[in-house]
């Protein structure tokens, strides 16, 4: 699979762009737990434009996770072309196009999904971009915006006509939000459309290695989009990619699991990752989100209180120590 002149190997993860997820210390994680391809947290077109800080250090790289893209949005061509202008001047491998973010305070205002409901405007922006970059340009969306309007099949068409080199279809509608399940049956078809030439990349409800071999080999996609799944698991792309290796036969010898003791060490360096890029207080709320959330903890008996300590803590010491307790339980549990 290749897009523009990135070169993957067979049956690539892709990390998802995600608001307050996708930082800079989480994606190197990631990447190096074996995930193919690296995404910022989404940026708004505006806020670039504006030279807001908090805005223009999201979109801060490093060349130890590349190749990483930076996802931009927005509701007009003017300033979506003059974001994409800036973006390429930070030197991304690609920029990608946000038209899937279904939440009420971008899609509300006619941004990321919101212009599924404006497909002329949508295709305009797409085009205009491609034409004012020379980087690669990619596209995200979902299915349409409900239910009764499933259009991506003649959408990806349209988008690849407007010039973009690889098109992430998440598998649900705007209305859906992120509830019920993700079909997957529309995006296998835009993959079967003989018309289509361009990478396609399925997303959506991907979080075992199991359900990452079934896209691929059900749905023929070119590559695959993890999101919500890595919350507290950045080895889920090493789970993913040995279980991948060891079906195709890339791999002769099956690779060591990590072990707990390699799980909650991963989460404590997470954490100080953060503390020493922002500070103490700081890192920690953008750490907790992912503690929390992570999957290693689902047999702790009551967890629920556990897990409300952590959102709670706001010194290091204590969250570490709530780590080493949880550390400790799970490995009396058989």
């Amino acid at each position: 699979m290749k897009i523009g002149n990135i070169e993957f190997g067979n049956q690539p993860l892709f990390l998802a762009p995600m608001e307050d997820v996708t930082d800079i210390g989480f994606r190197k994680l990631c990447k190096r737990f074996g995930a193919d391809m690296m995404y910022t947290e989404f940026v708004s077109a505006e806020a670039i434009i504006r030279n807001i800080k908090s805005t223009l250090d999201k979109m801060v790289i490093d060349d130890d996770e590349r190749p990483v893209g930076i996802q931009i949005y927005g509701r007009d061509v003017e300033s979506m072309v003059e974001a994409a202008k800036i973006v390429e001047t930070v030197k991304p491998d690609l920029i990608d196009i946000n038209f899937g973010c279904p939440v009420k305070k971008v899609a509300g205002k006619g941004a990321g999904a919101g212009m599924l409901k404006n497909i002329p405007l949508m295709l305009d922006i797409t085009r205009e971009v491609v034409k004012a970059v020379k980087l690669p340009v990619t596209v995200k969306t979902r299915l349409g915006w409900d239910l009764n309007n499933l259009i991506i099949t003649d959408l990806a068409e349209q988008l690849q006509d407007c010039g973009i080199q690889a098109l992430t279809i998440h598998g649900r509608t705007r209305s859906q939000m992120y509830t019920g399940e993700a079909d997957w049956t529309l995006i296998g078809e835009v993959k079967r459309n003989p018309r289509i030439h361009i990478p396609i990349i399925g997303n959506g409800d991907i979080t075992t290695p199991e359900q990452a071999e079934q896209a691929f080999e059900r749905f023929g996609v070119d590559a695959i989009m993890v999101g919500r799944a890595s919350f507290g698991r950045p080895w889920v792309f090493k789970e993913m990619r040995d279980y991948l290796d060891a079906a195709s036969g890339a791999c002769s010898e099956t690779a060591a699991p990590l072990t707990i003791d390699d799980k909650i060490d991963v989460l404590k360096e997470q954490l100080l990752i953060n503390m020493e890029r922002i500070d103490e207080y700081r890192g920690i709320l953008h750490t907790r989100r992912h503690l929390a959330s992570s999957p290693i903890f689902k047999n702790i008996p009551n967890f629920r209180q556990t897990r409300i300590a952590m959102l709670r803590a706001d010194k290091a010491d204590e969250l570490m120590a709530i780590l080493e307790q949880c550390r400790a339980i799970l490995k009396e549990i058989p």
